[in-house]
């Protein structure tokens, strides 16, 4: 069997590149193209000393080796944390992407014939690999920064009113700037509400579909994300239409927790 030395060197060097542009964009981390294409070259380099013969685990001591210097080279050092988040998302990426190789591989490869298992003569071929690798990368960056973006708006609520107490799941909704007489309001899902309010306050409100009024009410005190927050009122509307969430936070809470 041939083994083409540069062509194994270009993979290494095109996945690894991938996966580090991937740890940049997934941590929004400020760094210039050449050191990331150095950092990815070195990565390529490493597939040489492969060829030499180690036990399995300096082989992972050797691997693990490679992928600190990639990261340090990439994205230098700031300090621990720093670089930790960036080698455990290098990680997490290679897990990803090689996971889902293998599982095509797998899958395509491989038919079942009753309880025996054959090859069918595909496997996943270099081309395919340089087409699908970073296909997979984009979407999985694009879901979860998707996905962090949305769960950053999520917050622990507490409302207290006299002896009562309601735990909500808050959501961070920047299209809820609602305000009255200097106090922002938040809006509660009436389910949620499990005592009576002596008294309510009618505060008016604009939506492209016209105007309203919403029932408010002033909490005994409200706690997010353990912050105590001040004047803040609590407005009850029928439901919250996001799953999971009881209650809409407003805007304005950025600047106070």
């Amino acid at each position: 069997m041939k083994v083409y030395l540069d062509l194994v060197m270009f993979i290494n060097f095109f996945l690894d590149f991938l996966l580090i542009m991937g740890v940049s964009i997934l941590l929004k981390r400020n760094v210039k193209l050449g050191k990331i294409i150095f950092g990815a070259f070195l990565g390529g380099l490493s597939i040489l000393i492969l060829f030499y013969p180690m036990n399995s685990f300096m082989l992972f001591l050797f691997k693990f080796v490679i992928s600190i210097i990639m990261i340090l080279t990439s994205f230098g050092y700031k300090s621990f944390k720093y670089t930790f988040m960036n080698l455990l998302y290098l990680y997490i990426l290679s897990i990803f992407l090689g996971g889902f190789l293998y599982f095509l591989n797998d899958q395509f490869s491989i038919k079942k014939s009753g309880l025996v298992f054959i090859n069918n003569g595909f496997s996943v071929t270099i081309l395919f690999i340089l087409i699908i690798s970073p296909i997979v990368i984009y979407f999985y960056v694009k879901m979860m920064r998707s996905f962090k973006v949305s769960y950053s708006n999520y917050y622990n609520v507490e409302i207290y009113y006299n002896d009562f107490k309601i735990d909500c799941v808050g959501y961070l909704d920047s299209g809820n700037s609602l305000s009255y007489l200097g106090s922002s309001v938040i809006l509660l899902d009436k389910r949620k509400l499990i005592f009576d309010v002596e008294t309510y306050l009618f505060v008016p409100y604009e939506t492209i579909s016209g105007s309203n009024i919403v029932k408010c009410f002033k909490p005994s005190e409200i706690i997010i994300n353990n912050v105590v927050c001040k004047k803040i009122l609590v407005g009850i509307i029928d439901n919250v239409i996001i799953d999971g969430v009881d209650v809409i936070l407003n805007n304005n809470i950025k600047e106070i927790i």
